[in-house]
């Protein structure tokens, strides 16, 4: 089991920005990737970006590319994402999730956290 603890959602104006941050409670991710996806209502869960923790890897969907970034802190074993310049579509609860990097589906998920984007 890994279990995630989410925090940081909340309301920001279009433009501006919140960090969120995932921590591993009892455990380190050493040997997995953590990603951060988002659910917008009526909408299905996408993918927004991951980080593989040995090395330090990114990868970014394209609408969030050049605003947002993932990161870590090996001291915390927390993971962070940084939202910067915020857009009104960005709306959504947000989690993350860790898989082993040997697989390809996550298979440990956070609670999620509401984030809310006003115009």
């Amino acid at each position: 089991q890994v279990p995630l603890v989410e925090s940081g959602g909340g309301l920001v104006q279009a433009g501006g920005s919140l960090r969120l941050s995932c921590a591993a409670s009892a455990r380190t991710f050493s040997g997995f990737v953590i990603g951060w996806f988002r659910q917008a209502p009526g909408k299905e869960r996408e993918f927004v970006a991951h980080i593989i923790w040995n090395g330090g890897r990114t990868y970014y969907a394209d609408s969030v590319k050049g605003r947002f970034t993932i990161s870590r802190d090996s001291a915390k074993s927390t993971v962070y994402l940084q939202m910067n310049r915020m857009k009104p579509e960005d709306t959504a609860v947000y989690y993350c999730a860790a898989r082993y990097v040997s697989v390809r589906e996550y298979d440990y998920w956070g609670q999620g956290t509401q984030v809310t984007v006003s115009s």
